[in-house]
This record gives structure tokens, sequence and C-alpha cells, in this order.
């Protein structure tokens, strides 16, 4: 799904009439003004005039259209289409409608404005997000707190938090995430037994968690080459979706990447040959594409053989970058291990202070790995949604539609 269809179109009114139509606008607020910024006073007056007739630019979503020239006929003026500026883009609108989309919204607007042209990430990124946040944060009686966190946040309690109630479907997902990999991990609140291993024991098994960290950073660098290609092409046509590096050129490199590594590891020989023949292809589609952005000749050829070197690099930092989901896992189930540890071996002094004391550490050992815990997996998982996905998905930056209300800003 793209941002939000936009429509170029000027509102035209008799010049004594402009004024009205112009607070029509700003009350609707669902025209990006040409000047935006300014007051009403100056979009009056940069008005473009013809005898009595005066005109004001700008952009309007295609479905409010019909809307806003229903109510500007009321005051004798109307909303005529106009054709798009050649070298200029329509700005970006993302919709909002549900509320999983607006709750995962700020995690690309915070990266930037999504071109126009391209694909609108926003559920997909959140989907990303909460996985990797899982993972990271496998324990299922700390993922039920965090669902929990959800249903207050959509209840409206505290009234103090109420400003984060949109976020309630965010923290949902992160929640259920980490309870599904909890019960995978056989944690509920640390290795209590509560829960039994479904899949491996972090602690028991980290080459095995690592592997699995390093297979899902491949499918989701997949899924972002996919979505780049896409955006390449509504960029700058066929050739910019095959020769960039974040197009089918990169796309090639890294399955090629990937191959040779499978076939390393499984021993398998076609594989890995397979692989080398498809990253060489990547490479000469990107050395065209660098050298051709580079102007040519021979020093074009030598930025374009640095650029190459640099990609390769860059391709296979990214992927080992995805283990990280299997480190931070590993050092969220060794906290809960030592709290654990240390809960029963007082518990199993006996007495009264020994049960008080393991239950205390219990508690306090599990408020600290939760906070912790959960803002080191938050930080790990953005850097990974920005650095290694969303810097393949995005190499242009669009500009934010903005209503106009008439008051500068």
């Amino acid at each position: 799904m793209t941002p939000v269809r936009m429509e170029r179109i000027a509102i035209v009114a008799p010049e004594v009439t402009l004024r009205d139509a112009l607070l029509v606008v700003a009350n609707a607020g669902v025209v990006d003004v040409d000047r935006a910024d300014d007051a009403m006073d100056t979009v009056v007056g940069g008005a473009v005039r013809r005898e009595s007739a005066a005109a004001v630019a700008g952009w309007c979503p295609a479905e409010e259209k019909p809307g806003l020239a229903a109510e500007l006929a009321e005051v004798g003026a109307g909303a005529v289409p106009l054709p798009v500026p050649r070298g200029v883009d329509p700005p970006s609108l993302l919709r909002s409608a549900g509320a999983v989309r607006r709750s995962f919204t700020p995690l690309v607007s915070t990266y930037g404005t999504v071109p126009y042209q391209d694909v609108d990430p926003t559920v997909l990124a959140g989907a990303a997000y909460v996985l990797m946040f899982g993972m990271m944060f496998g324990d299922a009686g700390q993922g039920l707190l965090l669902v929990v966190v959800a249903v207050l946040l959509r209840a409206g309690w505290p009234a103090r938090l109420a400003r984060w109630r949109s976020a309630w479907p965010f923290v949902l997902g992160a929640g259920a995430a980490s309870t599904l990999f909890g019960v995978l991990y056989g944690e509920f609140f640390g290795p209590t037994g509560v829960v039994p291993v479904l899949w491996l024991d972090p602690l028991d098994d980290p080459v095995r968690l690592l592997g699995a960290g390093v297979a899902a950073g491949a499918v989701l660098l997949a899924a972002a080459y996919t979505v780049a290609i896409v955006n390449r092409w509504r960029e700058g046509g066929t050739r910019l979706a095959v020769y960039a590096s974040s197009g089918v050129a990169g796309a090639a490199l890294f399955l090629g990447i990937a191959g040779i590594a499978g076939g390393l590891l499984l021993s398998a020989d076609p594989l890995a040959v397979t692989g080398a023949v498809v990253a060489v292809m990547g490479l000469v589609l990107a050395g065209i594409g660098f050298a051709a952005a580079s102007g040519g000749g021979a020093a074009g050829w030598v930025q374009a053989a640095v650029e190459l070197f640099d990609i390769v690099i860059r391709t296979g930092s990214n992927l080992v970058s995805f283990a990280r989901l299997a480190a931070f896992g590993l050092v969220h189930a060794a906290i809960g291990s030592v709290v654990w540890l240390g809960t029963t071996a007082l518990a199993g002094r006996g007495g009264g202070t020994g049960i008080v004391a393991a239950v205390l550490l219990f508690l306090l050992g599990n408020v600290l790995a939760f906070s912790l815990e959960a803002l080191v997996a938050a930080i790990q998982a953005l850097r990974l949604e920005y650095y290694e996905l969303f810097s393949r998905v995005f190499e242009i930056e669009g500009r934010p539609f903005r209503p106009w209300h008439g008051e500068a800003r």
C-alpha cells in the first residue's frame, strides 16, 4: 500500500471572496497550500490573480476533494484540478485508519517521511519490530506483564499515561511476541519450570539460537530487498530497480552470499557454486550502476570498485548484525537464570528469613530484568530496523503532508 493519493488543485474564487474561500480551506484542514507556513494575509497576498479571479495552489487527498469542493461551492469558489509540476513529488500522508496502523506509524515517521511513490511499510515494519523484540525479550511471564500494560493503556489507566493510549496495539504486539518466545524458550520469570521448553533453552543451546537469529535476519533482509526493489522501480523505473545497490543488484549479491554461506555450512558444493555465480552477477549489475552514477570513465570505475568493496562488506556485516537477536536473548536468559538460582538457594536454607529473602530477591531481580532488558531489547530492535532494514527500503526522503490552518507555524 502506498501513501494516500494526492491531487494537485487550485482554490479559485472571485478576488472579493478569496478570503472566505481560504477560511473554508483552513477549517477543513485537508489542503497543503504551497505557502502553508504563512499566515492568512500572506497567502491572500501571494495568490495568482487574473482580472477579478484569484487562485491559490496546493495538494489535497483525492478522497477529501469532493467534500472540500462542496464546501467551497457554498461561498462561490471551487477546487480546480491542476497537472502535477514536472520534477515535483506530492507530499506524503500515511493512512491512519485502524488502531494497529496508528500505533506503528511513529516507528516509520521517526526515521523519516516515506516518499510519495514508495510503499508504505508501516505494518510490515511494526511486525518486524515486535518479532525482533520478542526474540530478545523471550519470557512468558514478563511478556504477559507487557500484555497487561497494553490492556491498561487501552482502558486509559492510569490517567497520566493517557497520551500513550494509542500505543496499546504496539505494546500488545511486543508482549505477545515476548510471551511466545518465552514459551519456546521455557522461560517464565526465568527458568522456573512453570512452562516446559518447547524449542530450545538459550543457555543450553546458544549456537542453535545464534543460527536462528541470523536466519531470522536473512528473512527480514530478503523482505526489505523486495520492498526496496518495488520502491526503486517506482522512483526511477526498471533501470534504477535493476542496478541500484538496494535493488535487484543488491538483492542478488545478498542471495549469493547467503548461498555461499549455506553451501559451506551444509557442505553442499552445488549450493555454494550457485551462490557464487549469483553474487558475481549482483556485483556486475551494481558495478554498472555505480559507474554510471559516477559519470563513467577511469575515475568512475575506480570509484565503482571502491563502492563494490564497501557493499560486499556491508552486506555481510548487516546479516551478521542480526546475531544480536540471539546475543541479547542469551543475556536476558542469563539474568533470569541468575535470579532464579539465587532465589532457590535462599529458599533452600529454610526458615522464615530465607523464604522472605528469596521472595524479595525474586521480585527485585525480575523488576530489574524487566526494566533493563525491555529497554535494551527495544533499542536494539529499533537499531536493526533503522540501520539494516530501512536503510535499504528508503533511498530518498519525501515531504510530509501539512494541512494548512490559516496561521503561521
